[in-house]
């Protein structure tokens, strides 16, 4: 869960629509977020995977339901992150050897 995975989740415009559902209405189940998209469910699963992965949502089992929650804290770190570039000049520090900074 670092800055890039971030970004590269919401790269995706239903990534983005799906976090910006759980932004203004709270917690929603997986289906009530996937009748919101004209998407097959593994579309929506693969969404909802990119987006636990990089921290954007959580997921917690309430009996058979899968209920998601945005997780907004890992997306102010990520703008943080980018004013600090900006701040510094638009410089990007290259990650150090060994330190998971993977292409």
């Amino acid at each position: 869960m670092g800055t890039d995975d971030v970004f590269r989740a919401l790269g995706d415009p239903t990534r983005r629509e799906v976090l910006r559902l759980l932004s203004e209405r709270g917690p929603m189940t997986a289906g009530e977020i996937a009748a919101e998209f004209d998407l097959a469910k593994s579309t929506m699963s693969g969404h909802f995977t990119v987006l636990r992965q990089a921290g954007l949502i959580v997921s917690e089992r309430q009996g058979t339901r899968l209920v998601y929650s945005a997780t907004l804290s890992v997306l102010e770190e990520a703008m943080s992150a980018v004013m600090e570039m900006v701040r510094a000049g638009g410089r990007v520090p290259r990650p150090r050897r060994g330190t998971g900074g993977q292409r």
